[in-house]
């Protein structure tokens, strides 16, 4: 359950602090601006992994988590419950976001910009999602992370990716990231390819792997 908890409370932070960001520049009408909405969700994600990486491997994603077992460097039975505690993370953020500013109407909800194509948002989110995993999948084990290095090259690439393609679908890469503001804002319109998107791109990721390693570089502890 330490691991559980450890995911409830990392996804929490990381929710928190990236969709805080954003509805802070949203009521404060762009004080925190774009490059420091995408430096905040870079730099929580890499103090997460700092603070939970060798407890349970600081996924805070369902994605990562997925492609994490699909790779065999995580045992499936943990999923269900990982993903959970993920998800109830996002919600008690958003939750506290929404009591503490209530005149936000998105509360970082994830949706395509004007005027891009929902299928064109789509294609971006995925491709997003397998630079991460990728990045992911070669700094971990999967239950760890691996030393410092881990925290700089993950959050880096999600800063990297935030800052170039957030005006454009918001950068999320995180079913449980997109799910908990979009339920609580009412907004669910295109919810569904911000949580099918990052599993497929997650999932391409480890097949990529696996095409430019050793046979057994996605085995369990490699």
């Amino acid at each position: 359950m330490k691991k559980e908890i450890s995911e409830l409370i990392g996804t929490f932070a990381m929710v928190f602090c990236g969709c805080g960001a954003m509805t802070i520049n949203e009521i404060t009408g762009g004080d925190i601006s774009h490059v420091g909405v995408a430096i905040t969700w870079g730099l929580i994600v890499m103090a997460m992994i700092y603070a939970f990486g060798e407890i349970s491997g600081a996924h805070f994603n369902p994605a990562v988590t997925v492609a994490f077992a699909v790779a065999k460097k995580f045992n499936w039975k943990y999923v269900p419950r990982y993903i959970l505690f993920q998800i109830v993370g996002a919600f008690l953020a958003i939750g506290v976001l929404w009591f503490l500013f209530p005149d936000s109407t998105s509360y970082g909800h994830t949706y395509p910009a004007e005027g891009f194509e929902p299928y064109k948002a789509f294609i971006l989110e995925l491709i997003l999602t397998f630079f991460l995993m990728v990045v992911i999948i070669n700094v971990s084990t999967g239950s760890k992370e691996i030393g410092t290095m881990a925290a700089i090259a993950v959050g880096g690439i999600i800063l990297l990716e935030a800052m170039f393609a957030g005006p454009m679908t918001k950068a999320s890469m995180n079913p449980a990231r997109s799910i908990a503001p979009a339920i609580i804002s009412g907004n669910l319109q295109h919810l569904w390819l911000y949580v099918t998107a990052p599993f497929i791109g997650a999932i391409l990721a480890v097949i990529s792997c696996k095409l430019v390693k050793d046979d057994n570089c996605c085995n369990e502890g490699c």
